[in-house]
C-alpha cells in the first residue's frame, strides 16, 4: 500500500499512473467516518448484500474481490482511495489499512490499493 498526499499528486494524476502501468483503477471516495468509509467501499466494489459493515466483513469481502479479480481475465486493479483528514485521526483508519494490505499480500499483483491524503 502506498499512500500519497494530495497536495502532491492529484487523483487525475494517480489514475493516469495506474492506466500507465496497463492496471484498472478504481476510485474509492472520500467518507468521513467508519461506517461510511466501509458503506463506499461495498457500494463501489458491489459487495453483496449480506455484507455486514463491519471490519470482518470489509476483510472477507476483499478477500473475494481479491478472488474474482484473479479470475476474470482482466488487468489487475489499483485502488486509489480517498481519505479526508477527518478520518485519519480515526483509529478505524489504521484498521483498515492493515486490511487493505492484507488483501494486497493475498492477492499478489492482481491487487495494488493507494491511499492520497486529502
Amino acid at each position: 500500500m502506498k499512500i500519497y498526499s494530495a497536495d502532491t499528486w492529484t487523483i487525475e494524476e494517480l489514475q493516469a499512473l495506474v492506466d500507465d502501468a496497463g492496471r484498472r483503477a478504481v476510485l474509492i471516495p472520500a467518507a468521513e467516518t467508519k461506517r461510511n468509509v466501509l458503506e463506499t467501499f461495498a457500494e463501489t466494489l458491489h459487495f453483496p448484500a449480506d455484507y455486514g459493515v463491519n471490519l470482518d466483513a470489509l476483510n472477507d469481502s476483499l478477500h473475494d474481490f481479491a478472488d474474482a479479480v484473479a479470475d476474470d481475465g482482466q488487468a489487475p486493479i489499483t485502488f486509489i482511495w480517498e481519505v479526508p483528514a477527518a478520518f485519519r485521526s480515526d483509529r478505524a483508519f489504521g484498521v483498515i489499512c492493515e486490511i487493505l494490505q492484507d488483501a494486497e499480500r493475498y492477492a499478489g499483483k492482481n491487487l495494488a490499493v493507494i491511499a492520497v491524503c486529502l
